[in-house]
């Protein structure tokens, strides 16, 4: 390969994300917010999220649901000191297995 021509990747994190398989601890949420975060530090969660938890529609309304986390802790980094009152890694047999097809 000369120095001028470039490889492309194309990559669908979607496709990646979906070979995961996730066991929900729905009695223990293992992320939790302040129940009317600011909403500057929730738009920060919603741009730096690899897996789309925060979201805000169109109408203004906020969501969050921790049952797709991939725990990378990046929410906790961002604004754990802000609006995220509770970050913990799930129970033991709980949250994400990462699998590659």
């Amino acid at each position: 390969m000369s120095k001028n021509e470039t490889i492309e990747f194309t990559v669908n994190v979607d496709e990646f994300l979906s070979l995961n398989k996730y066991e929900v601890d729905e009695e223990c949420a293992h992320i939790e917010l302040e129940s009317n975060p600011d909403m500057n530090e929730f738009r920060k969660l919603v741009c730096v999220c690899p897996a789309a938890l925060y979201k805000i529609e169109e109408d203004g309304k906020t969501s969050f649901d921790y049952a797709g986390c991939l725990e990378c802790g990046t929410c906790r980094i961002i604004c754990g000191k802000t609006i995220v009152n509770k970050w913990l890694y799930p129970s033991a047999t709980k949250g994400v297995e990462y699998r590659y097809g």
